[in-house]
């Protein structure tokens, strides 16, 4: 008979191929070229939480059992691009910025999930995240959003999230009420996600643009491919505009989404092929230079800090 240790070794080992055959041959690594200075590994997160034994039903969070905590987890853990933030919701930047940790330190992402669960308040980057008691009761509970709702986890990190940060576009809904996952109450304009990227991870952020005007960058293709070989790139997008049948200008213009650039460059047309992460999947688009400037507000390129 196979011993639980013996199982546990294979299923690790199960695990971390899956997430060597989910890279897709040729696609371009989004990890920037020499930066291999991860603080964990997909490996030891698993471990960690294979380790967890009868972890009970928390207090703080009611409606988020803890099988499915773990479960949830451990598909962060060995699928990071599959994350996904639900439809209909506005919960596109707390998505794109979560590759960070899921990428740089599943590890340490994962013991944060453990405590913030165990004890309804934990410490990430600069901060403690204290969710308020609204919020802690909503988690596990949201319904028709797709993948989502059986992503409990990823419902506590995103409402943690918008429940603690907050810009001007959450002035006038600060307090979470059932249905604000759809509501400014989780919205993000480019101001505060850039304060998100600094406060919770250690890098360093460069941003161009803002909610209202567009980056005055001559050579836009050849700017993001440039800064992908020294960061992550993250782009504050129309993208009513992106998915439209046709793509045309319009009078009324205005960034509404967040994704996470995976790939940049140009067609011998003199189109340019663009690659996005997004919805919880790599999507391609060939689009004109002028098209791709007229949609583009912002752009944020965190760069990890390295110790010596």
């Amino acid at each position: 008979m196979m011993t639980v240790s013996l199982k546990t070794t294979i299923r690790n080992i199960v695990l971390i191929t899956l997430l060597v055959l989910s890279v897709v041959p040729g696609s371009a690594t989004i990890i920037p070229a020499g930066d291999s200075a991860l603080k964990s590994t997909p490996e030891q997160a698993l471990q960690y939480l294979n380790s967890i034994r009868n972890l009970r039903q928390s207090k703080w969070w009611p409606n988020v059992a803890p099988d499915q905590l773990l479960n949830n987890l451990k598909t962060f853990t060995i699928k990071p691009l599959a994350f996904y933030e639900g439809k209909t919701t506005n919960f596109c930047a707390y998505s794109a910025l979560t590759y960070i940790p899921l990428t740089y330190d599943p590890l340490g992402f994962a013991r944060f999930m453990i405590e913030l669960y165990k004890n309804g308040q934990a410490n990430f980057g600069k901060n403690q995240l204290k969710p308020t008691k609204p919020v802690r009761m909503e988690a596990g509970l949201l319904r028709y959003k797709g993948s989502l709702d059986l992503n409990p986890a990823g419902q506590m990190w995103f409402l943690t999230l918008a429940d603690h940060y907050k810009g001007y576009l959450n002035f006038f809904n600060r307090r979470f009420q059932k249905g604000d996952e759809n509501t400014f109450w989780a919205s993000t304009n480019f101001a505060k996600f850039n304060r998100m990227l600094r406060r919770l991870f250690n890098g360093t952020v460069k941003a161009r643009g803002a909610d209202l005007f567009r980056p005055k960058i001559n050579d836009l293709p050849e700017y993001l491919e440039a800064h992908m070989q020294k960061g992550l790139v993250f782009l504050y997008l129309n993208n009513k505009k992106l998915y439209r049948k046709s793509h045309k200008q319009s009078l009324i213009s205005t960034p509404t989404h967040y994704v996470l650039l995976t790939n940049i460059r140009r067609l011998q047309d003199g189109n340019i092929e663009f690659e996005y992460w997004d919805y919880g999947a790599r999507t391609v688009q060939q689009l004109s230079p002028q098209f791709l400037k007229n949609i583009i507000y912002g752009v944020s390129v965190w760069t990890q800090r390295v110790s010596k």
